[in-house]
């Protein structure tokens, strides 16, 4: 029921969003614009009914806000579900999407192409730096025989991730100047500013895709709760599932951080929140947390885009600015 509401409640708040801003459109014109599309591609020439949006409304609603409402709704969902794995894999409250240096690596190939001037190539170096990020931390946790203790893990997550800040620091500080500057410390507090159709797509496929595949394994996830041991006499090849559900979780981080940067707080927040509310298991956790960071991320943005108009503001920012008294004051609920 909750998460019925929840799908509701994002429908809504999507449709409302695609409103919000300079040019004046109603909710009843997106609802029939949006029937109009779908009529149009699915049933050509049965007598559709017109779009009721100007040429210059239907631009800035379906070519500007309609991406980047998606895209803020897809991240949101994505981060939400890939830090609630994460903290069911290594069983620490603290871990979100970004423990294994993910974000720190994308941040790296990111900033390399800003300062290239190549930045029709951004996504793709992101995505690399990412994987690559992933690559080297699987490699130091590696224990004998392949498998990857929990606090080896964090660990080499932790080194990678700081070897990472250090040479993107040292980047901009060397070559940063002018425009590419504030390119790069926007990317770097997250931000939706400029997102396409191809963009949003690829974020709404990999949580649709990936996120659905994580989804799959809550059994697996709650077996993890109990430790290492009691997982393998529920029958559970840890070795391998471990290996699985990090590479699994960290794809799915790298293609969100590809499309609009590290945007903090939203995996580390919701699956508490969600949790509070459903207790542990993860199979109700999954798609509830889901839809509570859709639309905690979907309203972080908009708000982000209109409250300093004509100035936006990184969703990074704003995020972290909620979550972090929000994190404390469910900090201080759960007596953790």
């Amino acid at each position: 029921m909750l998460a019925l509401v929840l799908l509701g409640a994002l429908g809504l708040a999507m449709t409302w969003a695609v409103t919000v801003g300079p040019a004046s459109v109603g909710l009843g014109q997106v609802w029939a614009s949006a029937w109009h599309h779908v009529c149009s591609a699915l049933l050509p020439g049965v007598g559709c009914p017109a779009d009721p949006l100007t040429p210059v409304q239907e631009a800035i609603v379906w070519q500007g806000r309609g991406s980047r409402v998606v895209a803020a709704a897809a991240v949101g969902a994505g981060l939400a579900v890939a830090g609630t794995v994460m903290q069911a894999v290594v069983r620490n409250p603290l871990a979100d999407p970004y423990l294994l240096g993910v974000s720190s690596g994308a941040s790296l190939g990111a900033v390399g192409v800003l300062v290239l001037g190549l930045t029709v190539l951004l996504p793709v170096a992101a995505f690399v730096g990412a994987v690559g990020a992933l690559a080297v931390t699987l490699l130091l946790a590696a224990g004998r025989g392949g498998g990857l203790p929990t606090v080896r893990t964090v660990l080499a997550g932790v080194a990678v991730g700081q070897a990472c800040s250090a040479l993107v620091s040292f980047v901009i500080f060397w070559s940063a100047t002018g425009d590419s500057y504030r390119e790069i410390l926007s990317w770097l507090l997250g931000s939706f500013g400029g997102i396409t159709w191809p963009e949003a797509l690829l974020a709404l496929g990999g949580t649709v895709v990936l996120g659905g595949v994580l989804a799959s394994r809550a059994r697996v996830l709650d077996a993890f709760a109990f430790g290492d041991v009691s997982a393998a006499s529920l029958g559970i090849d840890v070795r391998r599932a471990r290996w699985v559900l990090l590479v699994l979780v960290t794809l799915l981080t790298a293609v969100l951080v590809s499309v609009c940067g590290a945007i903090g707080f939203v995996g580390l927040v919701v699956p508490h929140a969600a949790r509070l509310v459903l207790g542990a298991r993860n199979h109700r956790v999954l798609p509830v947390a889901a839809l509570v960071g859709a639309l905690f991320l979907l309203l972080a943005d908009t708000a982000a885009r209109t409250l300093f108009d004509p100035r936006e503001l990184p969703v990074g920012i704003l995020t972290a600015a909620i979550g972090a008294p929000v994190f404390a004051v469910l900090l201080r609920r759960s007596r953790l």
